[in-house]
């Protein structure tokens, strides 16, 4: 609970929002209402209104209906520069960042420090510095935002919103890409934070995470607030029932047992002089294998270099026992074998197009005849795999930019099974997923091994590998350490590995 008292006037009230888009009601008569010197929960499932409620705080959509104060004093929030000048921040899970940019000015991106009229690019570069020294940041300041890891976009992210001492932090599934060392940090600076006086927005799918830090729990359900009440009072089990609006069932992980058949990947020797080296691991039909590390120990990049969008100095693979070269991802596609990217933003959806096409991109063999969309094909086939996946969107045609996160990662993964792969390559499938929208991917993974299909599959939560996993192989520092099989799983086990850069025998 918070360390400081909160005072009795809440330091962000929004009351009777409202806002609709085309076709669907995003939020319906919602208030909210955070103290200072708390943490403040806000859960729902993907599609719930969370990502739209953030927006309207942020400035960057306008309610329809309902109002806003701070500190008891109506305001109007136009844009996230107005927001920023009261006090208002936001860290959103959809990171967005210029990949040319570098980290000093990342920092400063809009209110750039000025001598004389001009740019004080020094100043700048030397408060870039003290920044990272102060949080254990070996990184050069010049260095591009490009040339990171999600992980460490992430963490800078968080750094630069605290930098500009908000009164209202927004942190929206700040944990989803981040290592278990850097969440430890996270949570200490969120409690120092709470201490000052801070009122902080906690968006979260992890109850553990929710419990541990949050003094108040809001929950959202179709774009209304379902109950709002102190985290004392409720427990996780009621907050996932009232999420989801729905019994899931008791068992977490739906994995069944599927006749392992013949190897469909495998790969021996695989390395990239900068990223990994000697890698050599298979996955057999009908089989989950998991690659388990820590950020940074290379798993994202060994998976994209069997997708072709890494080069490798050396190594071979073997699609169902024939030899593959893989240099790019239409090779691989063409081979059965598909990828689904951590970071859906940069390398999955094209925002500018309906998830409709997005779904239908990588089979467009399926519904283009005579160099024509067969737009009922389309239609047909998009519709079959969104209702499988329960994509919660107004129509095929909306924009994918315009759906929550997780709809998004469901229009991705439907546009891969779309394609029929031998094989699919799963990075981080459920970051930033609900609850029930987990539970559906993974029922949709259990369908896939039933048919003979291998997944190869990137997480970084250990019970997700454990729950799903028929063999797990562990990285670090760019090398294989262990490959366990389930009499062998522990999350103490898979970490004790995942710190270890000795060569698996």
């Amino acid at each position: 609970m918070s360390a400081a008292v909160a005072s009795e006037t809440p330091r962000l009230t929004v009351t009777g929002v409202s806002k609709s888009f085309p076709g669907v009601m995003a939020l319906q008569d919602v208030t909210f209402t955070v103290r200072p010197g708390t943490v403040h929960a806000l859960c729902g499932e993907n599609g719930a209104g969370k990502s739209t409620l953030m927006k309207i705080i942020n400035g960057i959509y306008s309610p329809d209906t309902g109002e806003m104060r701070i500190d008891d004093e109506p305001v109007r929030v136009r844009n996230p520069i107005e927001a920023r000048a009261k006090g208002i921040a936001m860290i959103s899970q959809e990171l967005n960042y210029v990949p040319d940019m570098t980290i000093a000015e990342s920092f400063f991106i809009g209110r750039l420090p000025t001598r004389f009229g001009k740019v004080d690019w020094a100043h700048m570069r030397r408060e870039a510095r003290r920044l990272l020294a102060e949080e254990g940041l070996d990184y050069s300041v010049n260095r591009k935002l490009g040339s990171l890891t999600v992980s460490e976009i992430q963490t800078l992210e968080i750094l630069r919103a605290v930098y500009h001492d908000a009164d209202v932090l927004i942190m929206d599934e700040p944990t989803s890409a981040i290592a278990h060392r850097e969440v430890a940090s996270l949570f200490a600076k969120i409690r120092r934070l709470r201490a000052e006086g801070k009122a902080i927005i906690y968006i979260s799918h992890k109850m553990d995470e929710v419990f541990e830090l949050a003094d108040d729990v809001t929950v959202l359900r179709d774009g209304t607030v379902v109950s709002s009440q102190p985290a004392s009072e409720i427990g996780p089990e009621t907050v996932i029932a009232q999420m989801v609006g729905r019994d899931l069932d008791h068992q977490s992980y739906p994995k069944e047992h599927v006749e392992i058949g013949d190897t469909v990947l495998e790969a021996r020797g695989l390395s990239n002089s900068q990223l990994f080296e000697d890698i050599s691991l298979s996955v057999r039909k009908g089989e989950i294998v998991g690659l388990a590390g820590l950020i940074g120990a290379g798993r994202s990049e060994v998976v994209r270099a069997i997708f072709g969008l890494e080069t490798l100095d050396a190594g071979e693979i073997e699609v169902d026992g024939q030899a593959v070269r893989l240099r790019s991802p239409k090779a691989a596609i063409d081979q059965g074998v598909v990828m689904l990217s951590e970071d859906r933003r940069l390398v999955g959806i094209i925002p500018q197009m309906s998830i409709k096409q997005n779904a239908t991109l990588a089979s467009l063999r399926k519904v283009i005849r005579g160099g024509f969309t067969r737009r009922r094909e389309e239609e047909t086939i998009a519709k079959e795999y969104f209702d499988r996946l329960s994509v919660k969107a107004p129509s095929s045609e909306t924009r994918i930019s315009s759906l929550s996160g997780g709809n998004q990662q469901k229009v991705l993964l439907a546009r891969w099974l779309i394609a029929e792969p031998k094989v699919l390559l799963l990075d981080e499938p459920t970051r930033g997923i609900d609850v029930g929208a987990k539970f559906e991917i993974y029922k949709i993974m259990t369908q896939l091994a039933r048919q003979g299909r291998g997944i190869l599959m990137i997480s970084s939560e250990l019970p997700e590998l454990i729950g799903m996993c028929d063999r797990i192989y562990v990285m670090a520092a760019g090398r294989l350490t262990a490959e366990l099989t389930p009499d062998q799983y522990s999350q103490e086990t898979i970490l004790t590995h995942a710190m270890n850069d000795s060569e698996v025998v």
